[in-house]
């Protein structure tokens, strides 16, 4: 009888769920705006009889292990999403307890950046690694730290939010509240600021000064990059400045043998990896140079976050 776990992505545009098996195989994946569920209790009672929906096309010959969940503000050792500004529940929501107890199954909750770490350890790259950073470079920079083979969680759940450490305390406004957090410069946002910054200060040529500031995103600055556009050329630069600079900084907390990068803006490729390596190693402390990788992760995009949640039932 294989055993099976349910993986769920909270986002903040839609929920993404799959069923995983023991090995990493994602059997089967749903989605579904999230806007419409105001009410936390609704959208638990929709999510339990989706699932129920989704096992039912699965025959009998499986054993359910449990849920794992990875969402924005997620409270590891409480299983709550707490203060999250992109979703519809505002304050602590116990969400692993409403779930578990509406299914009858052990629900574990994680942020959505130890849950992509714990997919990497589990199912990517970090197989037999016990000290490595994971950074996801989406719309904002998550963050996971793993030492000694351990998720680094804090005292209160809330540890590895390199994302939120300051690069210019008079830098660019946060939405945490803050100026010069990491992820307003390393981060598909980020670059998108640095773009527009750089199209409203200088005057050199370039294909994006055609395109609306609301219209201008990550995917055309890579390609306008590709035509060796010089304002996206420097926009990549910029960003793995910043991100090599505060990676080195890192570094001296715990050490990792490998850092991964993930998400949209690691899609780059070289253009962000040679930069950020040059970066990393030349503002690196002595006693770490030529000893830590920078990598690509080992996850499907796709299936990671699944992926990843999945992982926490292990």
């Amino acid at each position: 009888m294989q055993k099976l776990t349910i993986g769920i992505d909270i986002g903040g545009t839609n929920i993404s769920y799959g069923v995983v098996t023991e090995n990493g195989i994602v059997k089967l994946k749903e989605s579904f705006p999230i806007k419409e569920f105001t009410d936390v209790n609704v959208f638990i009672d929709y999510l339990a009889n989706r699932i129920q929906i989704s096992l039912t096309g699965l025959g009998t010959e499986y054993e359910l292990m449990g849920v794992g969940i990875g969402a924005p503000n997620g409270n590891y050792y409480n299983g709550t999403i707490e203060f999250a500004p992109n979703l519809p529940w505002k304050g602590v929501i116990p969400l692993a307890e409403l779930l578990s107890n509406k299914i009858n199954l052990p629900v574990k909750l994680t942020n959505d950046a130890n849950a992509a770490t714990m997919g990497e350890m589990i199912y990517g790259n970090a197989k037999d690694l016990k000290d490595f950073m994971m950074i996801t470079l989406g719309t904002g920079l998550g963050s996971g730290f793993v030492a000694n083979g351990k998720l680094i969680l804090g005292h209160d759940g809330f540890a590895g939010e390199l994302g939120h450490a300051i690069f210019d305390p008079n830098g660019r406004q946060c939405n945490c509240g803050r100026k010069g957090c990491l992820e307003t410069y390393a981060s598909a946002s980020g670059i998108v600021r640095t773009v527009i910054e750089l199209l409203n200060d200088t005057d050199e040529p370039s294909s994006l000064r055609n395109i609306p500031e609301k219209e201008i995103n990550s995917e055309l600055i890579y390609k306008a990059s590709l035509e060796r556009d010089e304002i996206a050329l420097k926009a990549f630069d910029y960003t793995a400045y910043v991100l090599g600079v505060m990676l080195a900084n890192a570094v001296t907390i715990t050490s990792p043998e490998v850092i991964f990068l993930f998400g949209g803006l690691a899609n780059a490729g070289d253009r962000l990896f040679k930069p950020v390596k040059k970066y990393f190693n030349d503002h690196l402390l002595e006693i770490y140079k030529n000893k830590i990788e920078l990598k690509p992760s080992g996850l499907s995009e796709n299936d990671a976050a699944i992926l990843g949640a999945a992982a926490l039932l292990k």
